[in-house]
């Protein structure tokens, strides 16, 4: 019998995260999940209700030392999908970029954008040929659909984001993997808010199974949650 494929979710203590483990756990993978350190967690949750199947491991993006550290403890380890959730946005999603003051940018921008390249940067060899690379982003990150400005700097961030994925998909071009960047949606989280249109339960079927699809897919997509490109 076959070993149950693997992803690693990174920022799966809330949200879209955890949701994301719970529905790769209801295809029969394994689950690796990463919290930060010091609270209980729906991952944890997760855990008891599904012993051996569930992995909880600490991990803050922003710490460059406990992305070694991780590296670490995963050597040798095969991920079939290795996939970054984590994100943040801004305090007040209004603020205009020539008002943000810069200690607010610099963590969007370290979170949503720099953090996850570490990662994905850190681990990437752990990936097989036929797995994946994957990376939460948003509809809000393209460019050429931005027709109302707003929540400026989050969008800044999920297109720099964007940029770096398509920078790493060009340095790995001649051992070409399955790479792609999500648009999910407005999703009714706490970072999404309650006036979004989608559900979580609704949502995260779509995202599974999107990933799972393109598993072994050479080359970087940027999707939304039915599939269909996101224009850069």
């Amino acid at each position: 019998m076959r070993p149950a494929p693997t992803i690693l979710v990174v920022g799966a203590s809330r949200g879209l995260g955890a949701a994301m483990a719970a529905g790769f756990l209801d295809r029969g993978w394994h689950v690796i999940g990463t919290v930060r350190a010091g609270t209980r967690t729906a991952l944890h949750d997760l855990a008891e209700q599904h012993p051996g199947r569930v992995e909880v491991e600490t991990l803050d993006i922003n710490e460059v030392e406990q992305i070694a550290a991780l590296r670490g403890r995963l050597a040798g380890r095969a991920l079939d999908i290795l996939f970054v959730s984590a994100g943040t946005t801004t305090h007040d999603q209004r603020v205009r970029i020539g008002d943000v003051a810069t200690e607010e940018f610099v963590r969007v921008m370290v979170t949503n954008a720099l953090g996850p390249m570490r990662v994905i940067e850190a681990l990437q060899d752990l990936v097989p040929a036929d797995g994946l690379i994957g990376a939460m982003s948003s509809g809000q990150g393209s460019i050429a659909n931005n027709e109302t400005g707003m929540r400026e700097v989050y969008r800044g961030s999920k297109a720099a984001l964007n940029m770096f994925m398509r920078s790493f998909a060009a340095r790995e071009a001649a051992n070409p993997r399955a790479m792609v960047v999500l648009a999910p949606g407005w999703i009714r989280t706490e970072l999404g808010g309650p006036d979004a249109p989608f559900t979580i339960e609704e949502s995260v079927p779509l995202l599974v199974d999107l990933l799972i699809s393109k598993r072994g897919v050479p080359g970087l997509q940027y999707l939304d949650r039915s599939g269909r490109d996101v224009p850069w």
